[in-house]
C-alpha cells in the first residue's frame, strides 16, 4: 500500500470555529480551514459529514456560515432523514432554498444510484486514507477494538472482522486469529487497526511488538500486513507511515 505524504499524526479535528460574515470573510481570516481546502488536501474520507454538506452546500446565508448551517442541519435532521426528503421538504428549511434543495436532492439521488450499480460495495485500499471511513465503528468505543480489513490481490476489501475487544497489553491477539479469517476468504494482504479510548494515537511498544509479530507471521503465510493504523476520535497515525512495521 502506497504511503500519503501526510503529518505523521493527522489530524481530523475541525477548524476553529470563527464566526464571520460571509464565506469571502472566513477564506481571508481562516485559510486553508474551509472544508472545501481540507477536502482537496486530505482527500473526502479525512472531512466529517457536516464538512462534507458543507461542500456540497456551497455558501451559508447573511449571517450564518456553511459550516455552521450544515452542523445545525445535521443536529435536527440526521443524515439518514436528510436523504430522504424530497425538494419541498428541504426547502422549507432555513438558509436552503429551492436552490440548495435542489443540489441535495440530485446528490442524494446520484449516490444512491451509484451504489446500485455496485460502485464503492469493495473499497480499494490505496493509502491510510482510504481505510479510515471503514474504521467509523471502532473509533469511538471506550474499549480497545482490534480490527482486520482483508484485501484481495487488487487491494480491495473483501472481508472486515473485529477479533479482539480488549486492552491490547492483557489479551494479545494470536495470529491464528488475524489469519484465520484471512484464508478462508482466500486475502492476498491484511491491514491492522485498534482504537485508543484515550483519544491519544501514539504507538505503544505493545502495539509495535504485536505488529512485528503479525508482519512475521504473514511472511510465513504469505499474506502482506500492509499497515496498522491507530485511531482516536479525532486523529490517527500509520505505522507503516512511520516505518514501525
Amino acid at each position: 500500500m502506497q504511503s500519503v505524504k501526510q503529518p505523521l499524526v493527522h489530524s481530523l479535528v475541525d477548524a476553529p470555529q470563527t464566526v464571520c460574515e460571509g464565506d469571502q470573510i472566513l477564506a481571508a481570516i481562516c485559510p486553508g480551514e474551509l472544508p472545501r481546502e481540507r477536502l482537496a488536501r486530505l482527500g473526502p474520507q479525512a472531512l466529517k459529514d457536516h464538512e462534507l454538506l458543507a461542500v456540497v452546500l456551497g455558501t451559508g446565508y447573511r449571517g450564518c456560515h456553511v459550516v455552521d448551517l450544515a452542523q445545525s442541519l445535521l443536529a435536527d435532521y440526521p443524515s439518514e432523514s436528510l436523504v430522504g426528503m424530497d425538494m419541498g421538504q428541504l426547502g422549507r428549511i432555513k438558509g436552503l432554498g429551492k436552490a440548495k434543495a435542489g443540489i441535495l436532492v440530485a446528490a442524494f439521488e446520484l449516490a444512491r444510484r451509484g451504489l446500485h450499480k455496485g460502485l464503492g460495495v469493495r473499497p480499494v485500499i490505496r493509502s491510510p486514507l482510504d481505510v479510515l471511513p471503514l474504521l467509523d465503528d471502532i473509533k469511538d468505543q471506550q474499549r480497545e477494538h482490534f480490527l482486520c480489513l482483508y484485501l484481495n490481490a487488487r487491494n480491495q476489501v473483501i472481508y472486515k472482522e473485529v477479533v479482539s475487544i480488549g486492552s491490547l497489553s492483557s489479551s494479545i491477539v494470536h495470529p491464528r486469529e488475524v489469519f484465520q479469517p484471512a484464508v478462508s476468504h482466500a486475502a492476498a494482504s491484511v491491514v491492522l487497526a485498534h482504537n485508543h479510548p484515550s483519544g491519544d494515537v501514539s504507538p505503544s511498544q505493545d502495539d509495535i511488538d504485536l505488529t512485528r509479530r503479525l508482519v512475521q507471521a504473514g511472511e510465513i503465510m504469505g499474506i502482506d500486513v500492509l499497515d496498522h493504523l491507530i485511531i482516536g476520535a479525532d486523529d490517527f497515525l500509520s505505522l507503516q507511515e512511520r516505518r514501525l512495521l
